[in-house]
């Protein structure tokens, strides 16, 4: 009898040893769960992406207002009779003291 039960044991543990571990076992079906569902987040955020590309192509393509911010911030174009003013901001650690230039002879 305790050969029968250690049999039995053992085939059971032949048997389930695939299941786990095996190529389609359930730790393999769970990492490629968790494969599916990041791919699935990587899907969204994509088509995301992509929905706010095609609204742009459709603005570009529809109405002139896009092209216009467009030229004027990427290119810096201006319209005619205005006048375009570029303010500089500079840092305090990027400030150049001034120059003593009173020992530099002019004449050469």
């Amino acid at each position: 009898m305790k050969y029968l039960a250690a049999a039995i044991l053992t085939l059971i543990l032949i048997l389930q040893y695939p299941l786990w571990f095996g190529k389609a076992g359930w730790l393999n079906v769970q990492q490629l769960k968790q494969n599916v569902a990041a791919a699935h987040e990587r899907n969204i955020e994509l088509q995301d992406r992509n929905a706010i590309l095609y609204a742009e192509i459709n603005d570009l393509k529809q109405g002139t207002d896009a092209i216009e911010e467009r030229a004027r911030s990427d290119l810096g174009m201006v319209k005619k009779n205005e006048v375009f003013f570029q303010i500089i901001e500079s840092s305090p650690s990027t400030t150049v003291p001034p120059t003593n230039f009173a020992h530099i002879n002019r004449a050469q």
